[in-house]
């Protein structure tokens, strides 16, 4: 990689950073503000919900965006879209208004991680490119971690982490602007094409697309329910945006432990040995009510088993699966990812409405438990080997 080409590698970064910073600090943050209104639980949750609606909607439409207009035009666009609606959530204060805010956001970080992935990518060299995709990875699980301490700026002003996080990312818009290159990317013949490839990926690989379901559905339903759920049972806003920042950094401590340890002993233990713990520990969660260690701890470590759950079910996926249809599965994973997260904050908020509070960790633990004994059943043929052997 050249040395142009590794400064704006570190841009790409700082861009991953700022996408996984508005996600962590948004979702908890509005979450609250609703809260101290008076919204219910329900509504609170779908209102969370709508990131993830704008985040879905332009992963359907960015591939042929960055085919019209190239990654740089792209990647401006996503983050002017952020930068206008974050000091309108201040300015225009309201449900509604707030739904759609949301979901402009939600578009303009996914055009961020849909662009700086693809790009890295590309133009990385492939003796570098597991560690430079690892660093953004964990750029975005970084900038993801610290948003929540975000929730703290509120005692200054409402507006303060909203106006502060919109010059965050116009200082990152002056370097994109000044000195990342134009780029467009080459069309590529698809090596599988046809409806007919997704049943086969089900068929040989559905184990493994199910973590992407989960890790969404977690990801949202922490951050957008959670806070409704600490206020409610006695946790200051410090506690909780602590909390929440121990979920992100278990993830990124145990994220290569985990990876290296599937090299080792295969993807399906370790992904059954993840999700049966980390769904206990998370229905344990109630037990720990309001003591702060005792939260912290689970939360540290529940995280951290399932912090990887993504990237853990593409691996396996790539594993199972023929090379021509890798890239199908990566589209799938993603629909899965959007669908939980979209689903998270309204069966969470949901189930404290019109259930019990608790219900936000024993439906989600519970989930997870129930993928660990699945996976039991689950015969993890590779799908070459198979059809090779029935033909």
């Amino acid at each position: 990689m050249s040395a142009r080409s590794q400064y704006s590698y570190y841009i790409l970064l700082g861009v991953v950073v700022m996408a996984g910073l508005s996600q962590g600090m948004l979702l908890p943050l509005l979450s609250i503000l609703l809260e101290e209104q008076g919204v219910s639980a329900s509504v609170n949750g779908l209102n969370s919900a709508a990131l993830y609606i704008g985040s879905f909607a332009m992963t359907l439409a960015a591939e042929r965006l960055v085919g019209v207009v190239g990654f740089k035009k792209l990647l401006i666009g996503g983050l002017v879209m952020v930068m206008i609606a974050l000091p309108l959530f201040p300015l225009i204060p309201g449900i509604g208004i707030w739904f759609v805010l949301r979901m402009i956001v939600g578009a303009g970080d996914s055009a961020l991680n849909y662009v700086a992935q693809l790009w890295v990518l590309l133009v990385t060299p492939a003796e570098k490119r597991g560690r430079n995709l690892s660093l953004y990875g964990m750029s975005y699980g970084i900038g993801f971690s610290i948003g929540p301490l975000g929730i703290g700026l509120v005692d200054y002003g409402d507006y303060v982490p909203f106006v502060g996080l919109a010059a965050l990312f116009l200082i990152v818009l002056i370097l994109v602007l000044r000195y990342l290159p134009e780029y467009r990317p080459e069309r590529e013949a698809q090596h599988s094409t046809g409806f007919g490839r997704f049943p086969r990926i089900y068929r040989y690989a559905w184990f493994a697309l199910i973590p992407a379901f989960l890790y969404g559905y977690m990801e949202a339903s922490l951050n957008g329910n959670f806070p409704v759920y600490g206020l409610r049972i006695g946790l200051s806003k410090e506690d909780i945006a602590l909390l929440l920042l121990c979920i992100g950094i278990g993830g990124l401590i145990l994220q290569l432990p985990l990876g290296m340890l599937s090299d080792r002993f295969g993807r399906r233990p370790i992904l059954i040995a993840a999700g049966i713990c980390g769904g206990l520990l998370f229905v344990l969660v109630p037990l720990a009510g309001t003591n702060l260690w005792a939260n912290l701890a689970l939360f540290l470590v529940a995280g951290g088993l399932v912090g990887s759950f993504y990237s853990l079910g593409m691996a396996y996926a790539a594993d199972l699966l023929p090379r021509g249809l890798i890239p199908s599965a990566n589209v799938v994973a993603s629909f899965h990812f959007s669908i939980g997260s979209m689903a998270g904050p309204g069966i969470g908020g949901y189930g404290m409405q019109h259930g019990s509070p608790f219900l936000l960790f024993w439906i989600m633990g519970g989930a997870y438990v129930l993928f660990g004994m699945m996976g039991f059943f689950f015969r993890g043929t590779q799908a070459k080997k198979f059809e090779k052997k029935a033909a």
